[in-house]
């Protein structure tokens, strides 16, 4: 068991020191959720949300679903490093170093996923400098947090999963590219149900992205409790789910 909590440990340990030595790609995820909030807030801030929104700010409204957007972007590019490693021979030679693979991909997630978090409360600092105003429940944030390391967990892993299986940089753009932009415009991260088409509010209440942004704004607009089944249970399930294929991926790349 101590093996494996200094294997997990050291590979966390790697994904931060190697984020922290990259100061450019870090300072961009930053910067990104700061033009969207800067560009999206001030341009809408006269959009009238209405329903259980109204009377909040069109940056108050859109700093939660910011924070899970930052999430969002950082969780699928978790997969561009594994394809860095995969090309220098390192994550061969270190699923083959280890009868427990999963351990590596659980270290390499676990770094990520910390550091995703941390970067979201951040995010919620610029936004509150902005203008945001909030009323956290404390209580509430933790489950939301929750929610969002598993939706983390779920869509890095995928994101390795992807890397694993192609090796390529291309992919990971393509991923990065097609599969992002879709998902957060087709949630309530930016824009409430209420003021979506029909179909477009039916897709969304499906978005895991929904679940996460919801939640946080229960926790950190109105002071309340997210619905923690609800919010837990899918993507949770969704999280062991994806983990299992990519780990299975990580330890067929040790065997090549």
């Amino acid at each position: 068991m101590s093996a494996a909590v200094q294997l997990v440990r050291e590979t966390a340990r790697r994904s931060w020191m190697k984020a922290l030595r990259r100061p450019v790609p870090l300072s961009f995820s930053f910067v990104q959720p700061l033009f969207w909030m800067l560009i999206f807030g001030f341009l809408f801030h006269r959009f009238a949300l209405g329903g259980e929104y109204a009377g909040l700010s069109y940056v108050s409204f859109l700093l939660p679903g910011v924070c899970a957007m930052t999430v969002l972007f950082g969780a699928s590019q978790a997969g561009i490093d594994l394809v860095r490693d995969l090309q220098t021979g390192f994550a061969q030679r270190m699923a083959r170093a280890t009868a427990h693979p999963g351990w590596l991909l659980g270290g390499k997630l676990a770094g990520d996923v910390s550091r995703l978090l941390v970067q979201a409360a951040v995010v919620a600092l610029l936004g509150i400098a902005l203008g945001a105003r909030l009323h956290v429940s404390l209580a509430g944030v933790l489950v939301a947090a929750l929610g969002l390391a598993a939706f983390a967990v779920a869509y890095a892993s995928l994101s390795c999963w992807i890397a694993l299986r192609t090796g390529a940089p291309e992919s990971m753009a393509v991923f990065v590219h097609v599969v992002n932009l879709p998902l957060l415009f087709t949630s309530t991260a930016l824009v409430p149900t209420r003021q979506m088409p029909g179909w477009l509010a039916e897709a969304a209440r499906w978005n895991p992205l929904t679940r996460v942004a919801d939640a946080l704004r229960q926790a950190l607009l109105f002071a309340r409790m997210p619905d923690a089944a609800a919010l837990l249970v899918p993507l949770l399930v969704l999280a062991v789910l994806l983990f299992a294929v990519a780990r299975h991926a990580m330890a067929r790349a040790g065997e090549e």
